[in-house]
């Protein structure tokens, strides 16, 4: 299915439940986005859906108004227990996971079910007596979720609505054996209602599709389109020592409010995040090894308005609903031509405009014929003009306090090695591959 996009479509017209619409104005939704605007009249049926649309398009809200219809106008299975889920939704990030629960709490506030969010690296035990409790949507990673199930703290026996969100990720994560494990737990397609969203429908997307729904009708937004329209890109093509005086020069002109810059490593995560606070930049760095608890209340934070400076790694570019980014840096261009796009997809988001601004340094340069192509045009370019370039910048003391801990490759000065530190029995458990979720 490849219709135009409509744009006139309200939920008001769609004849959803009451408590339903009661959320969506506390939303502040009035009108469909195209990707909404297509897939609900299908999904409201109770037929099975396979969407893909551009980031910041309104798929959390397309998929949650269609699974709150649902559980209302339909009784709960005969038999069902407290601790039966009556919906899963299953997200390849923790971070994904919590903005799904904090967008379902908002739209089904009105509707009387219990929602529940679980994932890895915190709250384990929080976690496992919310669910004790009883649920009736659950939200989750799929290595938590497995885990709660092995030990039988709730059973899927019941399941009436299935999502699978940002189902490419969950290649990309290596996730589909875990996700497969869970859909073998759930009541045939044809007892259930099943929707899919994605960037992408790669044939391995539409083969889980088609092995785990029914007859699903496809969706696709402007499959051909990379980019969206309200994003501004520009490119500048700085030596490694003017990235960081550009940077700010760049940051001061913009009056950063709500920036987000992409870095392709956590080492220079840590190094800008120092810089840009040494400077009067209120800046934190998100990357995969900050703990769970730090990197949440970041978002929290950023998401508020309180934090003006987001740095991340590709841990954060996919999957985030953060509104009003009004800036995206890629001071390193990705290496995965898909990664530009996920990026600079913060930006612009719901119709809105924003500016997408990439450093073609001397390192990543070799990137960017890969990702014009892909994107399918040519990134405009701007000449560094002299004014633009920061100077008298203030050096960092050292790292900030939450980055400090033992140095690697030894011990700290003073310190006596423990027994094994330093050599292959002190570095038990480095060899086993670490898994998100």
């Amino acid at each position: 299915m490849n219709e135009p996009l409509a744009h006139t479509v309200t939920f008001d017209s769609l004849g959803l439940a009451a408590p339903v619409l009661a959320g969506i104005r506390d939303a502040g939704f009035t009108q469909c986005t195209p990707i909404q605007a297509q897939t609900l009249p299908i999904a409201l049926t109770g037929r099975d859906v396979a969407g893909q649309a551009q980031t910041g398009t309104g798929k959390t809200a397309a998929f949650l108004v269609a699974l709150y219809h649902t559980l209302l106008t339909h009784s709960p299975p005969p038999g069902r227990t407290a601790t039966s889920a009556r919906a899963l939704i299953l997200a390849p990030t923790r971070e994904l996971a919590v903005q799904i629960h904090h967008d379902a709490e908002t739209l089904g506030r009105h509707t009387g079910l219990k929602h529940a969010v679980v994932y890895g690296g915190i709250d384990y035990d929080k976690q496992r007596r919310t669910l004790e409790e009883g649920i009736d949507v659950l939200i989750g990673t799929p290595g938590r979720l497995i885990d709660y199930f092995k030990q039988r703290v709730f059973d899927l026996k019941h399941v009436q609505t299935l999502v699978l969100d940002e189902a490419d990720r969950m290649f990309d994560l290596g996730f589909i054996a875990d996700i497969r494990y869970l859909l073998r737990r759930l009541p045939p397609p044809e007892r259930r209602q099943s929707m899919l969203f994605s960037a992408t429908l790669s044939y391995r997307v539409l083969e889980l599709a088609y092995e785990h729904m029914n007859n699903p009708e496809l969706v696709r937004i402007e499959p051909d389109k990379k980019t969206v329209d309200g994003i501004r890109q520009i490119m500048y093509y700085p030596s490694m020592e003017e990235k960081i005086p550009l940077l700010i020069g760049l940051l001061r002109q913009s009056e950063a409010r709500r920036t987000m810059i992409f870095v392709n490593t956590k080492r220079m995560a840590e190094k800008l995040e120092a810089v840009l606070r040494a400077n009067a930049f209120h800046a934190q760095a998100l990357s995969g090894d900050v703990p769970q608890a730090k990197r949440l209340r970041f978002l929290r934070d950023f998401h508020n308005g309180d934090l003006a400076v987001l740095i991340a790694t590709d841990v954060a570019s996919r999957g985030l609903h953060i509104p009003e980014v009004s800036h995206v840096f890629n001071f390193d261009l990705p290496q995965d031509a898909a990664d530009y796009v996920h990026r600079i997809g913060r930006t612009a988001r719901a119709g809105a405009e924003g500016d997408a601004i990439s450093f073609a340094c001397e390192e990543y340069a070799v990137a960017l014929p890969e990702i014009e192509s892909y994107i399918g045009h040519k990134i405009p370019s701007a000449p560094i003009a002299p004014e633009l370039l920061a100077t008298g910048l203030a050096q960092p003391e050292a790292l900030p306090e939450h980055r400090r801990g033992p140095r690697r490759g030894g011990p700290r000065p003073g310190r006596r090695p423990r027994p094994g530190a330093g050599g292959p029995a002190g570095r038990r458990g480095r060899g086993k591959p670490h898994r998100p979720g």
